[in-house]
């Protein structure tokens, strides 16, 4: 499994850096930006010290749309309330969470709001599930790279062979993401379409899904629209 860390609107090029530094420090390579500020300026490279090649080989997205494309499983970062039903998870809980996914999930990614306000709910309906880390009070909160920095290390060691692997197989009937696809084909089909409540409520309980139900729910959902795919296909 590969993990990467999405900065959306990045306005600190200091914090940029810190962030690539926390990369390469848990042994993680692939930082992207939307919109990001210019983080490869002598104060973002200043405290990417050792991580420059981070910065370099960094990808940029005028999207967060864009920087998901090729995920297939995307995980908000938030310390907000917001008005966007999703599962909230512990970062204390979240390595366990991913390592339930098994090889259904090949490209994960870690998504971090700037920092005046975070991510958008726009941005948070995008990914499969919000994460947060508990504080002790309310104020001070983290800065962006001390966010990061907390991520990396509590995912350290996913992605460098613990389970799964880069080389693992992630056919289309057993992956995450092909099968969010048929159920989302499924709710359309029957009348249920993204705007109404039990269809984000199906997707939510969807993401909570380990490694042996969603192989289970493959073989259901390939059932339904085999047995109803001239309806489906209308």
């Amino acid at each position: 499994m590969r993990i990467s860390y999405i900065l959306v609107n990045n306005t600190v090029p200091e914090n940029a850096g810190a962030a690539a530094r926390a990369l390469k420090t848990m042994g993680f390579n692939d930082l992207r930006f939307v919109n990001p500020c210019d983080y490869l300026c002598e104060k973002a490279m200043m405290l990417a010290h050792g991580s420059h090649d981070i910065l370099y080989n960094a990808k940029v997205y005028d999207s967060l749309s864009d920087a998901l494309a090729d995920i297939d499983f995307s995980i908000a970062t938030s310390s907000k309330q917001r008005w966007v039903r999703k599962n909230e998870i512990s970062v204390n809980r979240l390595k366990s969470f991913i390592e339930d996914k098994g090889d259904t999930v090949q490209e994960l990614a870690i998504v971090f709001g700037g920092e005046e306000s975070g991510l958008s709910n726009e941005d948070i309906a995008l990914c499969d599930v919000v994460s947060s880390v508990q504080l002790a009070g309310s104020y001070p909160s983290l800065n962006l790279a001390q966010a990061v920095m907390i991520y990396t290390y509590s995912l350290s060691g996913i992605g460098l062979g613990n389970f799964g692997g880069q080389n693992a197989k992630n056919p289309q009937h057993t992956a995450y993401k092909p099968l969010k696809e048929k159920v989302i084909k499924v709710l359309n089909g029957i009348g249920l379409p993204p705007e109404t409540l039990i269809h984000g409520r199906v997707l939510e309980r969807l993401a909570n899904a380990n490694e042996q139900d969603i192989n289970l729910l493959h073989s259901i959902t390939t059932k339904i629209i085999e047995r109803v795919e001239g309806e489906l296909d209308k």
